[in-house]
């Protein structure tokens, strides 16, 4: 009986093969299905979310915030990974800017300061305040070192005030021999913990100085980064952080092309260059259209430049897309051609495939050739993200930010209202702002162009922390349900069934009236 009970079941809910084969005359998206639940001894909140983008990629929750301008910058990308996540900064925005949005990211709350700022003994402390206001530094204690890089002492913020302007850094500072330090060979491999035990071992020190046998300073650690990085390794879902243990930070890149309509290769190179000299984990070459030869030429311009980098191409919907940026050289591949809120590819253009039946065309072809999958578009839920999750290794949201603080943009009040605003890349303002060559068009602002998105607003909603914290509690809850410890163990466990227009309708709230949302 129970094997008759088990072939009943198997012929409603089916495979992903089999039951994405039996649709194949038609396209699906996250509301025309629902997966069925399984026998669990899982409990959601023992799931893990770690997934492996590329050989030097790991998240530890499986959400990227999307390379648009109303989305992802400096606090939004700090904000992700500090969740778990990675943040793809645009490129709506000059060369030097993108670089020093990375290099927010890359040094908040480091491990151990690679390069801290530094103060020469003959400078004065006049100097020194004209330096913190000038650069907004949110510290006043500096290493102070002689011209060949050698540590004399320590300039405390105790002395660095208005009254002591006239006097030279070498009379306040404390001298060398009373500055507390650690040879850098003595750190280990893990760096952090023998940070934790000095200043355990000696209390009311705040910085620890790092130095080499000749007492060359080669970096600081200050007490309050190494109390939340211990705080970290005790959380579920800890930051996502490179092996120097700096935030993991990714960003956008155009495939810019010069005046005679040629790839700018030298520009391209150049840009990209600084971006991993900064310590960017992974490049995204982004536009609507990624099964094309500027994207294919790009991609392994960049491969062939930079060996390790981790590369994010896209976007495609087809399996012959997804081979053409593997054999390019591609490491993750976004699929997700108009699913978005604000995208009207569809209805402009004519094209695009619905996300469910695309991720799981795109899916078959990413396995063969071992690359990462992003489903990139149309989430608006966390059902939709463990949906999306039976088919890819990640989801990249932008709508489901765009209301939150960390998000670019100012925020305005309509009708008592709070919102933020919120384009597609391919609408004429983001297009005119530079985001044209996503979308294969001139960058020229005065040339006609065809915009693909729109314009909008989107209501303020909480802080990242917040919002991720509800969708990480919903992929979850999806998880256990299926009986499923991991993402790869989803994969493999879901089972799927068509919705009616109907069913649908049940799934939401119904026949009540409604105290308070569910948000």
């Amino acid at each position: 009986m129970a094997a008759q009970t088990g072939s009943l079941d198997s012929r409603f809910y089916q495979t992903a093969d089999t039951f994405f084969t039996a649709q194949s005359h038609l396209a699906l998206t996250f509301d025309d299905l629902t997966l069925a639940t399984l026998y669990s001894e899982i409990l959601p909140r023992d799931t893990q979310l770690d997934t492996q983008l590329a050989e030097d990629l790991q998240l530890n929750i499986p959400v990227i915030s999307s390379d648009m301008d109303t989305v992802t910058e400096s606090r939004m990308a700090i904000a992700m990974a500090l969740n778990g996540g990675l943040g793809l900064i645009h490129y709506n925005m000059p060369e030097r800017q993108q670089l020093s949005e990375v290099s927010r990211v890359k040094f908040h709350v480091p491990g151990m300061i690679q390069e801290p700022i530094k103060v020469a003994p003959d400078q004065l402390i006049a100097e020194v305040l004209k330096l913190i206001e000038e650069r907004k530094f949110g510290f006043s204690t500096f290493p102070v070192v002689d011209g060949k890089g050698k540590l004399v002492g320590l300039l405390s913020g105790h002395v660095v005030k208005p009254r002591y302007g006239k006097r030279k850094i070498a009379e306040a500072m404390t001298p060398r021999g009373q500055v507390h330090t650690i040879n850098k060979k003595e750190l280990g491999k893990d760096p952090i913990a023998r940070a934790d035990r000095f200043f355990t071992e000696r209390p009311g020190i705040h910085k620890l100085l790092v130095v080499d046998d000749a007492d060359h300073l080669r970096g600081l650690f200050t007490m309050s980064d190494v109390e939340r990085i211990s705080h970290e390794r005790r959380e579920q879902f800890k930051p996502a952080r490179d092996a120097q243990f700096r935030l993991v930070c990714g960003a956008a890149v155009s495939a810019t092309r010069n005046a005679f309509g040629e790839l700018d290769r030298e520009r391209i190179l150049a840009h990209v260059g600084g971006l991993v000299e900064r310590g960017v984990d992974a490049v995204a070459v982004s536009t609507a259209h990624g099964h094309s030869k500027g994207v294919g030429d790009t991609v392994k311009m960049l491969r062939d430049a930079f060996p390790s980098l981790p590369i994010i191409a896209g976007n495609v919907t087809s399996t012959a897309g997804v081979q053409f940026l593997a054999e390019s050289g591609a490491s993750a591949i976004k699929v997700g051609q108009g699913p978005g809120s604000i995208c009207t590819t569809r209805m402009v253009a004519g094209v695009g495939i619905p996300q469910m039946t695309a991720l799981y065309v795109c899916s078959r072809a990413a396995a063969k050739k071992r690359v990462s999958l992003l489903a990139d578009g149309g989430i608006t839920k966390s059902g939709d993200i463990v949906k999306a999750l039976t088919l890819a290794d990640a989801v990249i949201c932008g709508g489901l930010f765009a209301g939150c603080p960390e998000a670019p943009g100012e925020v305005m009040e309509i009708g008592g209202k709070l919102y933020k605003q919120y384009r597609g890349m391919g609408s004429l303002a983001a297009m005119k702002a530079g985001s044209a060559a996503r979308y294969g068009h001139a960058p020229n602002p005065t040339q006609k162009v065809a915009p693909e998105g729109v314009e909008a607003l989107k209501e303020v909603s909480g802080s990242v922390d917040r919002v991720l914290a509800q969708l990480i509690g919903g992929i979850q809850s999806g998880m256990g349900y299926l009986g499923a410890a991991n993402l790869e163990q989803l994969r493999a466990k879901a089972r799927f069934i068509r919705v009616s227009a109907a069913g649908i309708k049940e799934a939401a709230p119904h026949d009540v009236v409604e105290l308070k949302t569910g948000n």
